[in-house]
């Protein structure tokens, strides 16, 4: 009889050692994920985010958790969001979509690390106070986007030289991001001698709208401005620019995979690969003070060669050479 209880309160001992060793591991680490689109428009970015994860060790669901949050194309909900995301006491906050993005995470918290991507100078935004040594508790990744507009407008008249009136639409919710970009256009514009027509677009029904009034103004060419909603909107904006036949160029290959004709920018999968492995090494304890802000060095010329043949140009042949590449 002794035995057999002394048998009994070692199975029980032993049952019971595991089960308090695993209550006495740390809880799961969870990201905060903040952007200003849906989720549909970023599949390959968000698998290149949970690979940049991946890279540093942390895998969703068996070693981090990842708690999303989408303002589905509308400012005014980001504020609400990230503050939702600090309640849940997340360990970092991914703010990738754009600087608005970036303020509202920022706005929310001083000391929840937060990693950005933004279009613009995050010095000259006052996102952080150098490049090198950011400063506070954000860091992140500049697309360098704003530096790009005129190298596209540049493009897009390469392919069209016969252009004189060239389209440009901006959705005039994301500010900081369309008026730089809009005076880098002005400027290049000017000097290559295209008159260009500002277009504002913040929904679906106004670029509809904006698309319509191609039928009276007659341009040669459209200008997209990449911003997190146009992207939103890229299947919208190829059909419709096909509809009207006219030649566009964008700031990210995304368009070009859905049917736009060219794109010129950063590698955006790149740099939400990157992203995310800045979210993992903070995880690991690097301060966002120590991380340098990440200054793209991919930029990808795409072009669309079944769009063209549907629109009748013919691509320029020094065109098709530096293109890295060309989707039939």
């Amino acid at each position: 009889m002794i035995l057999r209880r002394e048998f009994i309160t070692l199975l029980g001992g032993a049952t019971a050692w595991p089960l308090a060793a695993q209550a006495q591991q740390p809880a799961m680490p969870v990201i905060g994920f903040l952007n200003l689109a849906s989720p549909d428009g970023y599949i390959e970015r968000l698998r290149a985010f949970r690979q940049g994860l991946k890279e540093i060790g942390f895998v969703e669901g068996q070693n981090v958790a990842i708690e999303y949050r989408w303002a589905e194309g509308r400012n005014d909900n980001l504020p609400v969001l990230a503050a939702e995301l600090v309640r849940r006491r997340v360990a970092v906050i991914a703010a990738a979509g754009g600087p608005a993005v970036a303020f509202a995470a920022k706005a929310a918290t001083t000391t929840i690390p937060i990693v950005f991507s933004t279009a613009e100078d995050p010095v000259r935004l006052g996102l952080v106070t150098s490049i090198a040594r950011p400063g506070g508790n954000l860091t992140g990744f500049n697309i360098l986007t704003g530096e790009l507009a005129a190298k596209r407008l540049q493009l897009l008249r390469e392919l069209v030289p016969a252009a004189s009136r060239v389209a440009v639409l901006f959705n005039p919710v994301d500010a900081v991001n369309a008026e730089r970009q809009l005076r880098d256009i002005e400027v290049t514009a000017r000097s290559i001698g295209l008159q260009i027509q500002v277009l504002n677009a913040g929904t679906g029904s106004e670029i509809n709208a904006a698309f319509a009034s191609f039928v009276r103004e007659r341009p040669d060419a459209l200008f997209v401005a990449l911003q997190p909603f146009f992207t939103s909107r890229r299947v919208q904006l190829a059909l419709l620019t096909a509809h009207h036949s006219i030649p566009a160029i964008y700031g990210a290959r995304d368009f070009v995979e859905v049917g736009g004709l060219m794109s010129y920018g950063a590698n955006l999968v790149d740099g939400w690969r990157q992203i995310g492995s800045y979210v993992g090494r903070i995880l690991k304890g690097a301060k966002p003070t120590d991380l340098p802000v990440v200054q793209t060095s991919k930029f990808e010329l795409v072009i669309n060669a079944e769009t063209a043949r549907m629109l009748r140009l013919t691509v320029p042949p020094m065109l098709l050479a530096r293109a890295d590449e060309v989707i039939e």
